[in-house]
């Protein structure tokens, strides 16, 4: 009788002691992970290789302008075009994206969002709002390139911010 009792409290000891073995590894291994334990080298860093499918894409071509004509009347993203916005009409771009637009005559540079669907003309790229027109120095029509701006860039933020309307009073301190 006492060696099955024996043999009971040894394998009972002997299950606890493989328990605690086995925490005690799978507290190393999560340390390993995630580097919290001293004593050894980082794991090496592998840098990734841009893919093939990663290209910038811009565009290049012919720019027009829209105003007073159109002033009021629905856009294709179904609100009210307004000339005076840093606004565009593209093809095919997604309503919403943020273009970085430079005038390839004199180097000047807006930020425009897509609003509406154009140009409807054969050969132009895109149609800027008057006040994009007029920031880029456009009187008529003229070469541009276009940029889709990710949502990090700097610009972006700047332009997003020059297009709120907060009454200046808002931006003082309370007293």
């Amino acid at each position: 009788m006492k060696r099955n009792t024996f043999r009971t409290a040894s394998t009972g000891t002997a299950r606890r002691l493989g328990a605690g073995v086995l925490m005690m590894g799978l507290a190393l291994s999560a340390s390993a992970k995630d580097g919290s334990h001293s004593g050894t080298a980082p794991p090496p860093v592998v840098k990734a290789k841009p893919s093939a499918k990663s290209k910038h894409w811009f565009q290049v071509g012919v720019a027009s302008w829209y105003g007073e004509k159109f002033q009021g009347r629905k856009t294709a993203g179904g609100e009210l075009f307004d000339m005076n916005q840093m606004t565009c009409a593209h093809r095919s771009l997604p309503l919403g994206t943020w273009l970085r637009v430079t005038n390839l005559k004199n180097h000047r540079t807006a930020y425009v969002r897509v609003n509406d669907r154009g140009p409807v003309l054969e050969g132009r790229i895109v149609d800027l709002s008057l006040a994009a027109a007029r920031t880029l120095g456009l009187a008529g029509l003229g070469k541009v390139s276009l940029e889709p701006l990710g949502s990090g860039d700097p610009g972006l933020a700047l332009a997003q911010v020059a297009q709120l309307q907060i009454p200046v009073t808002l931006l003082t301190p309370l007293r």
